[in-house]
């Protein structure tokens, strides 16, 4: 059984520090739904909450219509993976997997055929017989996974599980745990500080800071409309630009220093007034033209060939350095030195109020607002 996830107004004090202040927050059924922000902003504090390790200062948690406040941890019926894997050293694959099972005894035939079922499962069976100290972390970590899941939990937990693996295996293991949740169907709550890897595997994502959720969406709609700047620059990689917006007749335009200007069609009505603001182009949205072209007038310093891509670093007169990321070309790399215009793709790139608080484009969506009736 899987369940829906409703927080509503949660509160988190540690003495006289408030670390959550009022926090709404819906999951649903069977979902991959990530936290997702840099250290410190509460991310992990609430899945704590969620699991019942953290006590609540304020506010309600339910599983699907069933308040959990007060509910202790091992009748939540959660399962939980953690940073450090913690499956126990003295016990050999097969019995950590078990483990669970035999603490809520289980039927011995249900206990070997459920534990056989996510051996095979977690593509660890042929290790069924090893000790922990005797496999890679990539290993230990499907261990770790099959032990939390063969319980069937209503709730699957996962705190930075992929942080202590090297590169390679991070990815190979991110596409494994999608591809489990998958198969089980079963509501997962994911922490953590990797934009990445929240973008490849969730199907919605809650990106914090400071206690405060700034935005809930799908990966596509975080990337391509955040719905502030900090949201803008903590996914992905991208360039911040002051300019002014400027309209006349009811016609709105980007007036960028150097006399650079640009016609933006999709500017949010209540927005449509001439203030300034911060524009977010991200490297792939440039257009490159020759020096004489109409655009940003910017000076190449270097360039990086990585295949597919060729990226540039340039400066503006300002001083002002900008990344570009083009499709490589069969043509020479443009050299140093040399003097490129640049033009945007004015569709994709963003554009915040002065502060950073609110994106004026049109197309933002945003699940945050739809928490209050929880």
């Amino acid at each position: 059984m899987s369940v829906n996830i409703k927080i509503k107004n949660a509160v988190k004090r540690y003495g006289q520090s408030t670390i959550i202040s009022d926090l709404s927050l819906e999951i649903k059924e069977g979902e991959f739904f990530t936290l997702l922000g840099p250290s410190g902003c509460g991310k992990t504090t609430l899945l704590r909450m969620i699991a019942g390790f953290n006590t609540i200062e304020g506010g309600d948690f339910y599983f699907n219509d069933k308040r959990i406040n007060l509910l202790d941890p091992a009748k939540r019926n959660i399962g939980m993976v953690f940073q450090n894997y913690a499956i126990f050293p003295h016990l050999s694959v097969r019995q950590n997997v078990a483990f669970g099972l035999k603490n809520r005894k289980f039927p011995r035939d249900r206990i070997e055929a459920e534990t056989q079922k996510f051996l095979e499962l977690m593509k660890i069976d042929q290790y069924k017989d090893r000790m922990p100290e005797k496999l890679s972390g990539g290993q230990q970590q499907r261990v770790a996974l099959a032990r939390a899941l063969v319980i069937q939990p209503d709730v699957l937990l996962m705190d930075e599980p992929l942080s202590n693996l090297d590169a390679k295996l991070r990815v190979e293991m991110r596409f494994a745990i999608k591809e489990i949740q998958n198969r089980v169907g079963i509501t997962t709550v994911y922490v953590t500080h990797d934009q990445e890897e929240a973008m490849a595997i969730s199907d919605r994502i809650a990106v914090m800071k400071d206690g405060v959720i700034q935005h809930i969406g799908k990966p596509k709609d975080l990337y391509q409309r955040p719905a502030n700047l900090f949201v803008s620059t903590f996914i992905g990689r991208t360039n911040l630009l002051e300019a002014k917006l400027v309209v006349e007749a009811g016609r709105a335009r980007l007036a960028f220093p150097g006399g650079f200007e640009l016609a933006m069609e999709n500017v949010r009505d209540e927005c449509r007034k001439s203030q300034d603001v911060i524009v977010s182009i991200r490297p792939e949205e440039f257009v490159i033209a020759d020096g004489s072209g109409a655009g940003l007038k910017t000076i190449v310093d270097s360039s990086v060939f990585l295949g597919l891509n060729t990226h540039y670093f340039v400066h503006l007169e300002t001083g002002q350095q900008l990344e570009i990321i083009q499709e490589s070309k069969i043509d020479e790399i443009i050299p140093n030195l040399s003097g490129i215009a640049l033009s945007v793709k004015s569709e994709k790139i963003n554009v915040f109020t002065a502060d950073g608080s609110v994106n004026i484009l049109k197309g933002v969506s945003d699940d945050k607002t739809a928490v209050g009736e929880v």
